[in-house]
């Protein structure tokens, strides 16, 4: 069965996580480099065996959490749905069962919350992992000056953890934001949309969603 670890050896793959995150930098997007596609690979794993779902299906969402962003490559715009077109041939050429490479496929094109949603456990540990990696650290602009909101909002994310309570079927994203930076309600403004669909994602596991920003319990 194919790893994680064959994923990561691909000369494809590398080459589009590279060149995905060079191209958004140039568009001055925040960083989607192997950074962000190792630790959304890492938490969609953990999410799911937390949850005690298989140990093939925690491998699968790894693998869709490394693979999720290659549509970088060509273009912000839908990056979901053309990384599902490239991902099918890269894992068909690499000996994946066709339901598996179907189960990431699905995961990889519903992504985004412009029009993802969560298809199956998979994707829905996906979208977690990805919508709650805001931190400064992706910032890629070093004037403060100049930054937009996104640059803003991620800047004062100082930590942002999910948390995953199996007994009770909580889900949490805690964080911690600088307000002198960025106002909570500016988070809101900018990441709504992500945290309702977050929230599906949620409630597709059989989970609720919680979120809690420096200490307080907003949803």
């Amino acid at each position: 069965m194919i790893a994680l670890e064959d994923v990561k050896k691909n000369p494809v793959v590398d080459s589009f996580i590279r060149k995905g995150n060079e191209f958004l930098g140039a568009q001055g997007f925040t960083e989607h480099s192997y950074r962000h596609v190792i630790l959304v690979s890492r938490i969609a794993s953990n999410i799911l065996k937390k949850l005690n779902h298989s140990p093939r299906e925690a491998e699968l969402a790894a693998i869709a959490g490394y693979l999720h962003d290659i549509g970088n490559v060509v273009s912000r715009n839908n990056h979901g749905n053309s990384g599902a077109v490239l991902v099918f041939p890269i894992l068909m050429t690499m000996g994946m069962e066709p339901d598996e490479v179907a189960i990431v496929v699905s995961a990889v094109a519903n992504h985004e919350e412009q029009y993802g949603q969560p298809v199956n456990s998979v994707s829905a540990a996906l979208i977690l992992a990805d919508k709650s990696d805001v931190h400064r650290s992706r910032v890629r602009n070093q004037d403060f000056a100049t930054f937009d909101i996104h640059d803003r909002v991620n800047y004062a994310v100082e930590h942002a953890f999910i948390r995953v309570k199996p007994e009770q079927r909580v889900i949490t994203l805690d964080m911690s934001i600088d307000i002198n930076i960025c106002p909570v309600m500016e988070y809101f403004e900018l990441f709504l949309t992500r945290m309702i669909l977050c929230r599906r994602a949620a409630g597709f596991l059989n989970c609720n969603f919680e979120i809690i920003i420096n200490d307080s319990k907003l949803l």
